[in-house]
């Protein structure tokens, strides 16, 4: 790659992380090219060197915001350890993620404005990421159509409550809504291993 193509590809990286951290924060309308460009210390006018569109912008964006959010919980699990349902939940459902909305759970900063979006590739995307997460959390409550139907019911539950409790930052029931949920989840999995 040559120096420019690299200086390019710098470039794309800088905009879609800013682009990400955006949407996250303000939902897929937030998207501003000129203020996303100006972020990203570079000009409005290179924008089209990068994407073809701002539907394009956002498309990756999305994109940018899954792979980050998988990527930092996936991270803060502790080494040689089992991914279980109880450390899923504990990590999901921590004042910690509810208080960082830059760089939290994209599913649960977007989902709203991507199930109103236009954009079928968009949906698409995330609907593959929510599909992962319910196949994930199946394993983990121990496999079997029980599981399956619980583990769905688990990150509705989580992704609701993360969105309820960021609404309710700041005072006790937020800090209630995260633990009366996490405990739920933990009963459910106890409920399903104990049928299985």
């Amino acid at each position: 790659m040559g120096h420019s193509q690299a200086e390019k590809a710098e470039s794309r990286e800088r905009i879609l992380d800013v682009a990400a951290r955006q949407i996250r924060q303000g939902g897929l309308d937030s998207v501003s090219i000129a203020e996303i460009m100006k972020a990203a210390n570079l000009t409005h006018g290179g924008f089209y060197g990068h994407f073809p569109s701002r539907a394009a912008l956002i498309a990756a964006a999305v994109e940018r915001a899954l792979d980050r959010g998988e990527a930092s919980f996936v991270a803060s699990q502790t080494a040689n350890a089992p991914v279980t349902v109880k450390s899923v939940v504990n990590r999901y459902l921590a004042p910690a993620h509810r208080d960082d909305t830059r760089d939290g759970c994209a599913i649960a900063a977007l989902s709203g404005d991507v199930g109103r979006a236009e954009d079928d590739e968009v949906r698409a995307q995330m609907a593959r990421r929510v599909e992962q997460s319910f196949e994930d959390m199946a394993k983990a409550m121990g496999g079997g159509a029980k599981a399956e139907a619980a583990a769905v019911t688990a990150w509705c539950a989580m992704v609701g409550a993360i969105s309820l409790s960021r609404v309710l930052r700041g005072t006790r029931r937020s800090d209630e809504v995260l633990r009366t949920v996490r405990q739920s989840i933990l009963d459910l999995d106890a409920a399903v291993r104990d049928d299985g």
